[in-house]
Order: structure tokens, then C-alpha cells, then sequence
């Protein structure tokens, strides 16, 4: 368990350095391009619940609630609770308008002590668009919306690990069939699955103080590629990886710290570095592939960061021998770290009644600079509990900055202890 352990914090360090803005070691100035990755239906990545929610959204290693159903699955079997309902409610682009929301309802059940089901639903709602032509007139408005249906299945493959799948189905429906460009626009409809896997040890001490060690791993929203329009290019979904690890200490019966830690990479492929050369969009580095397949472009996505194009002293790119544009040295490697993002939460509970958590997410600036810090609070009393969280943005770009989210939980069945449940 002490290797386990070490082996965890050595990589968590090293990926906290290497994911770091990169400077240059020559003194030039040879800083990554600003190169984001953009997927359909970016709905099915918001974080639902206000737990996770005031903890730097690293919820993948945290123990089971009913939102578990997004962030993975395979907790449940590990859950203190036989079976949990939850409501969460995300305000979106607050600052800007009152209409647009994420709402969340989630729930588990636990047959036995290896086989636990879970289901969820998640809507998105727009509030009201109005569309116009290109003359300005008002055509109509309306109301779009997106919603997703989860089914999920845990099982336990003994007292420390357990695995989890789910099953999604997810409808977009952005433009209410409107005619664009003199092309017919329909609904995306999208088939999805996550994978997920926990190790958990609860006999652990660190010294004197109980603990409890979760290492846990997913990867979410595998499904098909989706255009809104025949004649589109069709893109992925948010297909993620995430690769967590949380401590629990238990100083006594009344207070208990949970630390958390997350790193987390979107499974789609980079865009490639794409300029025009004598008139010509070229192909400078990396890949352009716009018809790849879920699996190849899943696989493409760990090795395809097109790095910084090498330039000569009049500012041309230099062109090799071989037909290729040179590529200065490292600098690929350098964008792939730089597309993981880091997320990192401290939930402080008192006497299982009242909690604190704050966090931390990093993304860097040259794949979208999603930086922020989280606060939360959390109650619970007999079945019933809320929480409550807080986005206070480092840049004023993010759709939940200073916003308030929201979820009610209630435990099922004859009281919030641990259930005796039985083969």
C-alpha cells in the first residue's frame, strides 16, 4: 500500500509540473500556439453536482453519491448508503442572461454487495433564441435544448476494487430544423458509453489517523461523431480521460479531511496546423483528418499536437529536405502535456453534518485557460442534504464565474446508516 501510495504522489507531482505554461530555454521566444480542441455537444462535460462542484471539480475519486453516475460509476458499490436521489441546478452565462440552465437528476440503488444500478438525466436548456437572416429580420424564435439519459451497472470484483459501465443517450437539438446557407439542419442524436474503475482501501493509517485511499480511473462519452447538417463535417463528442486519486483522514469520530486530485485529458483529436502557402492551405504539422473514426481518433489523440512550426531569420517556415516543415524539438510533447488539465479539491467535514471544501482547475492557456477556484459548503440532516457551491473565475471568460450551484440529496430506505445488505 506505501508503494501504491508513493508511486501515486510521484506521478500527480511530476504531471503538476510538466502541465505548467512552458517557457524557453533559449531565450526565444518559442511559446505553444494557442490551439484549442472543440467537440458537438460540450453539454455532456458540465459538472452536475455542487459536491465536486466546490472541489476544483475533481469528483472522480470522492466517495459514491447519487452523482456518481457522472463522475464514475464503479463507486457505487462502495457507497455508505443502500440507495441516494439527488437534484442538482446550474445556472450558465449568469452574468449575461437568467434563462440558460443545467438541471440534474441522478439516483443509485445497491442490490447487494457487488451489483449496484444507477441512472441519470441531465437537461440543457438555452432559454429563447431568436434566429434572423442576414438581413437582420426576425424569422421566428425558439427555445433549443439538449438532454442526455444515463443508465449505469457497478460491480464489485472484491472488497477493494470494482469496475463500472454506462450507457448514455443524448439528443441536441440547436436549431428547430432552420434552413442555413441553403442547408437543412436537423437534431444530433448520439450512443455513448463510459468506463470506470476504483481501488479503494479503507484499513489504511497514516501514523496514528485512520484513512481511506481511493486511486480510480474513467473514461467517458465513447460514442459516435455528430453534424447538425448533411453537408457538415462531423465531430466528436466530448470523449474524456480522467486518472484520480483522494486520501481521506480521519482524525477522530467527529472530523475527517478528504484531500483530492485529478488529471484529466479530452480523447479527441488536436487540430492540426493549417496555413495558407502561396495561396494553398498547407498542412504544416500534425494531422487533418476530419473523417477519422471514434476509436483511431481516440487513440490519435495522445500523439497528434502539431508543436510550434521552426521559423528562419526572415520569418518564413523552414522547409526540409524531405517536403516537410521542421518542427522546433519538444515542442509537440509540450502541447500534449499541456492539453491535461489539473483539478485538485480539500472537503473538511464535522461530525458528518456540516462540510467546507475549496478547489482548484487548471487549464492551460493555450487549450481554452479554464482557471478557476471553487468553495462550497455542504449539510446533512437524517436523510436529507444539501450542497452548495461557489465559481470564483481568474478569467472573466467562464460561463460559471460568480455563480451559485445547487443540489439536494435524500438517502433511501430506513435511515442514512450503512446498510446491512447481504448476498
Amino acid at each position: 500500500m506505501k508503494n501504491i501510495l508513493f508511486t501515486t504522489a510521484l506521478v500527480m507531482t511530476s504531471s503538476l509540473s510538466i502541465a505548467q505554461p512552458i517557457g524557453d530555454t533559449d531565450g526565444k521566444v518559442n511559446a505553444l500556439q494557442l490551439n484549442t480542441i472543440t467537440t458537438a455537444l460540450p453539454f455532456m462535460s458540465i459538472t452536475p453536482g455542487s459536491r465536486a462542484g466546490g472541489m476544483g471539480d475533481a469528483g472522480t475519486a470522492l466517495s459514491a453519491t447519487s452523482n456518481s453516475i457522472y463522475w464514475n460509476t464503479s463507486m457505487l458499490n462502495f457507497s455508505e448508503e443502500k440507495s441516494q436521489i439527488s437534484v442538482s441546478y446550474t445556472p450558465w452565462l449568469r452574468q449575461l442572461t437568467n434563462d440558460i440552465h443545467l438541471s440534474y437528476v441522478a439516483g443509485y440503488y445497491n442490490i447487494n454487495k457487488r451489483h449496484a444500478v444507477g441512472g441519470a438525466l441531465r437537461y440543457f436548456s438555452l432559454g429563447e433564441i431568436t434566429f434572423t437572416d442576414a438581413q437582420g429580420n426576425v424569422l421566428r424564435n425558439d427555445k433549443p435544448s439538449e438532454f442526455e439519459i444515463t443508465g449505469g451497472y457497478a460491480f464489485k470484483l472484491n472488497d477493494k476494487m470494482g469496475v463500472g459501465l454506462n450507457g448514455k443517450f443524448a439528443y441536441s437539438n440547436l436549431t428547430g430544423g432552420m434552413v442555413v446557407q441553403g442547408a437543412s439542419t436537423k437534431a444530433g442524436v448520439v450512443g455513448a458509453a463510459d468506463i470506470s474503475f476504483t481501488y479503494l482501501n479503507d484499513d489504511l493509517k497514516l501514523g496514528s489517523t485512520k484513512s481511506e485511499y481511493t486511486f480510480a480511473t474513467t473514461i467517458n462519452n465513447i460514442g459516435n461523431k455528430v453534424a447538425y447538417s448533411d453537408a457538415a463535417v462531423r465531430d466528436f463528442i466530448p470523449m474524456n480521460l480522467k486518472i484520480a486519486s483522494a486520501l481521506k483522514a480521519k482524525f477522530d469520530k467527529y472530523n475527517h479531511v478528504t484531500f483530492s486530485l485529478e488529471l484529466q485529458k479530452l480523447l479527441v483529436p488536436t487540430p492540426g496546423k493549417i496555413e495558407f502557402i502561396d495561396g494553398t492551405p498547407t498542412l504544416l504539422s500534425g494531422f487533418d483528418n476530419p473523417d477519422i473514426g471514434v476509436i483511431a481518433g481516440l487513440l490519435q489523440s495522445f500523439y497528434d499536437a502539431p508543436g510550434v512550426m521552426a521559423e528562419d531569420e526572415d520569418g518564413n517556415y523552414v522547409l526540409q529536405s524531405d517536403g516537410t516543415y521542421e518542427v522546433v524539438k519538444g515542442t509537440k510533447l509540450k502541447e500534449e502535456l499541456a492539453e491535461i488539465n489539473i483539478a485538485a479539491g480539500i472537503e473538511y467535514w464535522y461530525n458528518d453534518i456540516f462540510a467546507l471544501r475549496t478547489g482548484f482547475f487548471y487549464e492551460n492557456a493555450n487549450k481554452g485557460a479554464r482557471q478557476y477556484f471553487n468553495f462550497g459548503l455542504g449539510f446533512k440532516y437524517n436523510k436529507f442534504g444539501i450542497d452548495i457551491s461557489y465559481l470564483a473565475a481568474l478569467k472573466r471568460l467562464n460561463p460559471l464565474a460568480n455563480t451559485l450551484r445547487f443540489t439536494l440529496s435524500m438517502v433511501l430506505g430506513d435511515d442514512g446508516s450503512k446498510p446491512n445488505i447481504e448476498e
